[in-house]
């Protein structure tokens, strides 16, 4: 279950990003975090990258809604930090009401997944709550688009925001299939307003998830929000996964 280093989304640290970069990030590898998920590679993506390598911290892909006029820049800023892979990180919730609404997105990210390519990237997709919590045809949202992707588009699995859509997350992970290629590992009340907490101590089956989905490449740990200091959490959710040997630390002796 343990392939690739541990890795951290970075809009759970946002706050403490926008008061200085790099001891944030120095922190983040010291913790045995060995890459990260950029959200904003629209802002000197180059300054960012060369920040992250001097903190030692790759890139497994980077969330930006590289659709329409904004595609280029993003996928150029997505190269720029070396990220090989573009995740649309969220799209409006109607888009999902119906069917055609769905057809038409995946349309979209289809057209969206031949452009990423002539850049050397691949296109993803990144779920919240809204494609899981109601059924189209009887089905959620989510595996309706996927039956209309294309075969080159990849989805992230939020699990947390999955299981707030009512979904036992295991199971959706099986019906998904290889199609999954990352996870959002996170942790809490499973509820849409509350805070989440640090990977193990809220109530999520994280050791089932992983194993339900061995196709993944990818385990990115995300807090959106928490009650308490985040970077902390953000600590102490490496050091349950390598704890329960669901994740290797980069550092020796990190997330212990």
């Amino acid at each position: 279950m343990i392939g690739s280093p541990p890795a951290l989304q970075l809009y759970s640290v946002r706050e403490q990003l926008a008061t200085g970069r790099m001891p944030v990030l120095r922190r983040i590898a010291a913790f045995g975090y060995g890459a990260v998920e950029p959200y904003d590679v629209r802002t000197d993506p180059e300054r960012l990258r060369a920040d992250l390598d001097e903190a030692g911290l790759a890139v497994c892909a980077v969330h930006a809604k590289a659709l329409g006029e904004d595609a280029d820049v993003l996928l150029r800023g997505t190269q720029a930090v070396g990220g090989g892979t573009v995740i649309v990180s969220s799209m409006p919730r109607e888009r999902f009401a119906d069917a055609e609404g769905i057809a038409a997105l995946a349309h979209e990210l289809n057209d969206a997944a031949a452009k990423a390519a002539d850049y050397g990237l691949r296109l993803g997709y990144h779920n919240h709550e809204f494609e899981l919590a109601s059924l189209v045809g009887g089905r959620t949202g989510l595996e309706v688009l996927e039956d209309a992707l294309d075969p080159a588009v990849i989805l992230e699995v939020d699990t947390y925001w999955a299981a707030v859509g009512g979904q036992d997350v295991p199971e959706l992970l099986g019906r998904l299939g290889d199609r999954v290629r990352y996870l959002h590992v996170k942790d809490g009340p499973v509820t849409r307003q509350d805070p989440q907490t640090a990977v193990g101590s809220g109530r999520m089956p994280v050791a089932e998830i992983l194993a339900a989905c061995p196709s993944a490449e990818w385990h990115v740990v995300e807090l959106d929000s928490c009650a308490t200091d985040m970077l902390t959490a953000v600590g102490d959710s490496l050091a349950w996964l390598a704890g329960h040997d669901l994740a290797k630390p980069v550092r020796a002796g990190a997330g212990t």
